[in-house]
């Protein structure tokens, strides 16, 4: 069993910088793919970026690519997600997600464990 635990939201303005953390219990967790994901108000929730269990390969959304990084310390059991040039659209409750499989995925139905959000808000 693994239990994620989400933090660094929070209020920034437009151009800013936050780094999310995604900890983790349980050593399984090092071998599992990790994405981060985000839901707006009234919007569904949507793939954000995502990271191999090495950490060698990483994917991302279109709408990030190039001002989001995702990394991961498997000595710390921790993942993750720097985000920078912050816009007002990237206003959301971001989620981290482990999977237990191989590869990676874009597919909220595909992970197996969830951390509880946190809560990024980007002013104009």
């Amino acid at each position: 069993q693994v239990q994620l635990v989400g933090s660094g939201g929070g209020l920034v303005q437009a151009g800013g910088s936050l780094r999310l953390s995604c900890a983790a219990s349980g050593r399984a967790f090092r071998r599992y793919p990790v994405g981060w994901f985000r839901q707006a108000p009234d919007k569904e929730r949507e793939f954000v970026a995502a990271i191999s269990w090495s950490g060698d390969s990483t994917y991302y959304a279109d709408s990030v690519k190039g001002r989001f990084t995702i990394s991961r310390d498997n000595a710390k059991n921790t993942v993750y997600l720097q985000m920078n040039s912050l816009k007002p659209e990237d206003t959301a409750v971001y989620y981290c997600a482990a999977r237990e499989a191989y590869t990676m995925s874009t597919l909220n139905d595909e992970y197996d464990y969830w951390g509880q959000g946190t809560q990024v808000t980007v002013s104009s």
